[in-house]
């Protein structure tokens, strides 16, 4: 196998992507749904664990020589690999985030999604998400752009916006509380009142709806690298750019801001 990401991995990574939505999507709503608090005070249900569960057996069978990361049983499949938030040099790493959304998907709000990257040498190369509520999947490989596809419809190619004016675009912030926690309230006002429109669709949704060009900024807080790996590929391979507060090209360091590029950095240097 390959140490970069290829064609097969999107292959398998989208066949990953369909039984994670043949196992979640049937507790949608579920009026007996499972739901319990982790030791972080967030919330996991039975969904989260069970797709957890099928795709890592999956990928630890199917791809024994490469490393597996999730958000509910963390690091496994290299005697090498002690810290699970750790970038390692050349390896292969899925990382998966199994109901990204969870508060949603409990609430039976439509907006979540399976996250699902292939991270090669520390860098995310691969991306799905898919959001079977909405009979919806975006995905990406690097170097062979972003695709969005609704059912059994053909696949889309997608392109960021061109907005280059900030009192132009549309920014995404995702949480008020997220910026507060951050010390980053003053300057979300700031960015705030700098754009054209704000609003916080949340989640996966607000880098795929960057990717199509409907959005032009997202920012956030408080995140891990299962929440954003999969999305910083279709946001790049879409023509934009995903980097950290500090202008970082990663998903490891608890921030994440994507933009259409043209406002990037304008953007950064009002948000530090």
């Amino acid at each position: 196998m390959s140490s970069s990401a290829t064609t097969a991995d999107l292959e398998f990574a989208l066949s990953l992507a369909s039984l994670a939505d043949s196992i979640a999507l049937p507790r949608f709503q579920a009026a007996d749904l499972q739901v319990s608090t982790k030791p972080d005070r967030t919330y996991v249900t039975d969904a989260d664990k069970a797709v957890e569960e099928a795709l890592r057996a999956k990928i630890l069978a199917d791809r024994p020589n490469d490393q597996f990361f999730g958000e509910e049983t963390g690091a496994g499949n290299s005697p090498a690999h002690t810290d699970p938030e750790a970038n390692s040099t050349s390896t292969r790493k899925w990382i998966l985030d199994p109901i990204d959304g969870t508060n949603n998907f409990l609430r039976g709000i439509f907006n979540w999604a399976t996250l699902l990257a292939l991270e090669v040498d520390g860098k995310p190369e691969l991306g799905v998400v898919s959001m079977p509520a909405l009979n919806t999947r975006w995905w990406a490989l690097k170097g062979h752009g972003a695709f969005k596809q609704v059912g059994t419809n053909p696949p889309q190619r997608l392109s960021v916006s061109g907005v280059a004016d900030l009192a132009d675009a549309s920014l995404s912030f995702q949480s008020i509380q997220q910026w507060e926690e951050a010390g980053k309230l003053d300057a979300l006002l700031n960015l705030r009142r700098a754009v054209w429109r704000d609003r916080a669709y949340g989640d996966a949704y607000s880098y795929m709806a960057l990717a199509e060009g409907l959005l032009d900024i997202v920012g956030e807080f408080d995140i891990k690298s299962y929440d954003v790996a999969a999305v910083a590929v279709v946001v790049s391979e879409a023509g934009g750019k995903f980097t950290d507060i500090e202008g970082n090209e990663t998903a490891w360091s608890g921030s994440a801001f994507a933009s259409n590029g043209k406002l990037h950095d304008r953007v950064l240097e009002m948000v530090r």
